[in-house]
C-alpha cells in the first residue's frame, strides 16, 4: 500500500488537505472582501437561474477531462463477468441513495435537529441526497488501482453507470428530496443540471475520445492530451471549492460546528455501502479484483454533478451546497481506510483471471 500510495500525485494523496485550504482561503475572501464576493456571487445564466457563471465554468473545465476516460466500448464484456457489475448496479441505485435518506432524515430531522433548526435540516438532507445519487468519480480509478483492481472491469463498471446516471439521477433526487425534506425541486431544473454538467461534456468527451484515437492513436490520447487537462483539472476544483466557501462565509464562521455534523452520515454511508458491497461479492463468489472496486464505487460520489445540481437547485450559499462540499471533504481519508480494508482481506476472496484491456484473460 506505502509504494502504490506514493505513486498518487500530491494532489490525489493530499485531497483533504487541500479542501481544507480552499474552506479557509474561501473563508477569508468572503470575510475580507464582501463587496467582489457579491459580485461573483451575481454573475448568474438569467436572473433566478441560481446557475453561477464562474462556478459553472470550473465545473465544465473538471467534468470534460473525466469523461474523456469513459469507453463505452468497454460494456461489451459485461457478459464475461457480469454478477459483479449486477452487485455494483443494486447498491448504487436501490440502496444508496434510498439509505442516505434514511440517514440524513435520522440524523438532521431528529438527532441534530437541535443544534441546527429546521430549515438548514432540509437543505442538508437535499445535499447528501444529492450526493448519494451521483455514485462514481475519476478518483475510482485511483482507489481500485491502490486496492489492487482489475482496471478494465473498473473502467465497465463506471461507464455502466454513467449511462444509468443519464436517466436514473434526476428521477432519484426528485423522489428522495421531495419525500425527506418539505423543500421545492425544480424537475426542470434538474434535468437542466444533467443536459449541462452529464449528458453535453459526456458526448463531447465521447466524441473526442473516438476522434483522436483514430487520428492520433491511444498512446498520444492518454499520454498528451487527457495528461494536458490533468493540472487544469486540479486548479477547476480548487478554484471551484473557494468561490463555494466564500459564498458560505457567513455560514461557516457561525455555523462551523455544522460541518463536523454533516461529515458523521456521509462517513457512515461510505462504510455502510462499501461493506455492503464488499459484503455480497463476497456472498456470490465474486473475485476479488471484481470486488473491491465495486466495493469503492458503491462508496464514493460524482461529487462535481453533486455540487452543481445543489448549486443550481439551491444557489451556491445554500445548506445543499454546503453539504456536497462536505463530502468531497471527507472522502479521501475514509476512502483510503476503505482500500486498505480491502487489501487485508484479499484472502477472503479466491484468485480468479482479470479481463485485460484487450479482453482477453491472464492469471
Amino acid at each position: 500500500m506505502t509504494s502504490k500510495t506514493a505513486k498518487m500525485n500530491v494532489f490525489e494523496r493530499y485531497l483533504s488537505l487541500w479542501v481544507a485550504l480552499c474552506m479557509v482561503v474561501g473563508v477569508a475572501l468572503g470575510k475580507l472582501f464582501p463587496g467582489l464576493t457579491s459580485a461573483l456571487r451575481a454573475l448568474e445564466f438569467g436572473e433566478g437561474s441560481q446557475i453561477n457563471v464562474p462556478i459553472a465554468v470550473l465545473i465544465w473545465l473538471m467534468v470534460y477531462p473525466m469523461m474523456l476516460k469513459v469507453d463505452f466500448a468497454s460494456v461489451a464484456r459485461v457478459s464475461r463477468k457480469p454478477k459483479g457489475l449486477f452487485i455494483t448496479v443494486v447498491v448504487n441505485w436501490l440502496v444508496k441513495p434510498f439509505s442516505m435518506a434514511v440517514f440524513g432524515w435520522v440524523f438532521f430531522k431528529h438527532l441534530f435537529l437541535p443544534l441546527i433548526g429546521p430549515e438548514l435540516a432540509s437543505q442538508y438532507i437535499a445535499g447528501v441526497i444529492i450526493l448519494a445519487a451521483a455514485p462514481c468519480t475519476a478518483m475510482v480509478f485511483v482507489w481500485s488501482y491502490l486496492a489492487d483492481g482489475d482496471p478494465a472491469y473498473t473502467l465497465v463498471q463506471v461507464s455502466v453507470n454513467d449511462l444509468i446516471m443519464l436517466v436514473a439521477f434526476a428521477p432519484v433526487v426528485k423522489l428522495l428530496v421531495s419525500g425527506a425534506t418539505d423543500l421545492e425541486v425544480p424537475f426542470k431544473v434538474l434535468i437542466y443540471s444533467v443536459l449541462v454538467f452529464v449528458v453535453v461534456p459526456l458526448a463531447l468527451g465521447s466524441l473526442s475520445r473516438w476522434w483522436l484515437i483514430r487520428t492520433k492513436g491511444p498512446a498520444w490520447f492518454a499520454e498528451k492530451f487527457v495528461a494536458f487537462f490533468h493540472p487544469i483539472t486540479v486548479f477547476a476544483l480548487l478554484g471551484t471549492l473557494v468561490l463555494i466557501f466564500a459564498f458560505q462565509a457567513e455560514n461557516i464562521t457561525t455555523r462551523w460546528f455544522h460541518v463536523l455534523l454533516i461529515a458523521v452520515p456521509l462517513i457512515i454511508q461510505v462504510y455502510f455501502n462499501s461493506s455492503l458491497t464488499y459484503g455480497l461479492m463476497r456472498l456470490f463468489r465474486v473475485e476479488y479484483s471484481v470486488a473491491a472496486p465495486g466495493a469503492l464505487i458503491g462508496a464514493s460520489n460524482f461529487f462535481e454533478l453533486a455540487v452543481a445540481t445543489a448549486i443550481a437547485l439551491y444557489g451556491p450559499g445554500s445548506g445543499a451546497a454546503l453539504a456536497t462540499v462536505v463530502g468531497v471533504l471527507v472522502e479521501v481519508p475514509v476512502m483510503l481506510s476503505v482500500c486498505r480494508f480491502c487489501l487485508a482481506t484479499k484472502h477472503w476472496f479466491a484468485a480468479a483471471p482479470a479481463v485485460t484491456a484487450e479482453g482477453t484473460h491472464h492469471v
